[in-house]
């Protein structure tokens, strides 16, 4: 097989098609209805979920929704795809396109149109630079029985270039605008519990918390490390995003820049929770919270992932 039958499949979560009450509730109903992210008997969660959570949730996430919805869509999905594209750019040799773990487009749709098209075999990229049960064996679970050959690669927490892309954006975002009084970055929390079963997601962004300061020759004093996005009652990853900034906050740091490099595109976590809802808590503690944007469709994010995806494709050969 050469590269042009093969094609690099970029999956990211997913996201409503409409920032309506239908649309997210027909889309939480499909993230939250997978075991892999909540892992409690089905026949205690399903009523919960469908009797409880979604009507309660759905409008109000909508709204959340709404307030970062573009001109071209979820944020999620339009830079997603355009991120695809910006790989294709950098590596013309396979075909590069985009799936979503629940929503569209589908993992199993995308994979029958590469294989009417001629596509022989398919590498397969979540975008998750942390392993998470949750998440990346999630994207294993509906590659299984594929109607093409399929390889995935796991992680990239530590990947050379995609360390050397987030930090020199967190970089160049100094040099725009000053540095502020300290660097937080913030990952996506789990349930203890998952952790304590033996997921490696919290030592992976710990070590890719590392690598990035490093990256950018920062001690201990200068930057640390929290999880946000916390749902249920449940005991999460700590330290918790919204206690690390109350207390840098009520430590003096008038400034907090916040980086979130589990993330590879901006999000509902990203630009609602981060970039509005907790700036707004630190302003109203006194301080300043400063987003530094996810990597986005950025040439160096797109270039290392392609980097990423060719020694793969090598080893695979």
């Amino acid at each position: 097989m050469s590269e042009n039958d093969t094609a690099l499949l970029l999956v990211n979560l997913g996201t409503p098609r409409a920032p309506t009450p239908r649309e997210v509730r027909r889309y939480l109903g499909e993230f939250l209805g997978d075991p892999r992210v909540v892992q409690i008997p089905r026949w205690l969660w399903w009523p919960l979920l469908h009797g409880v959570i979604l009507p309660l949730r759905s409008a109000r996430v909508a709204r959340k929704y709404a307030e970062i919805w573009r001109p071209d869509g979820s944020p999620l999905a339009a830079l997603t795809r355009q991120l695809s594209d910006e790989v294709q750019s950098q590596a013309p040799g396979m075909r590069a396109t985009h799936a979503m773990r629940y929503g569209d487009p589908a993992i199993a749709d995308v994979l029958a149109k590469l294989r009417n098209d001629g596509i022989e075999r398919v590498l397969v990229l979540p975008l998750y630079p942390q392993y998470s049960t949750t998440t990346t064996a999630s994207v294993a679970d509906a590659l299984r029985g594929s109607c093409l050959p399929v390889r995935m690669i796991d992680d990239y927490h530590l990947d050379p270039g995609w360390v050397a892309a987030v930090a020199a954006s967190i970089r160049a975002h100094w040099q725009a605008n000053g540095r502020g009084g300290h660097l937080l970055l913030s990952f996506h929390g789990l349930p203890q519990r998952v952790v304590d079963a033996g997921d490696p997601y919290a030592r992976q962004c710990e070590a890719s918390g590392n690598a990035i300061a490093s990256a950018l020759g920062l001690d201990a004093t200068q930057w640390s490390l929290s999880y946000q996005s916390r749902f249920g009652r449940e005991r999460w990853l700590q330290p918790s995003t919204s206690d690390t900034l109350d207390a840098l906050v009520a430590r003096g740091v008038g400034t907090i820049d916040v980086a979130c490099p589990g993330f590879a595109v901006d999000c509902l976590e990203t630009l609602e929770e981060i970039a509005m809802m907790l700036a707004a808590r630190v302003a109203e503690r006194g301080g300043r919270l400063r987003y530094i944007p996810c990597l986005n469709a950025s040439p160096a994010h797109a270039g290392a992932l392609a980097s990423l995806a060719q020694r793969a494709l090598e080893a695979w050969a």
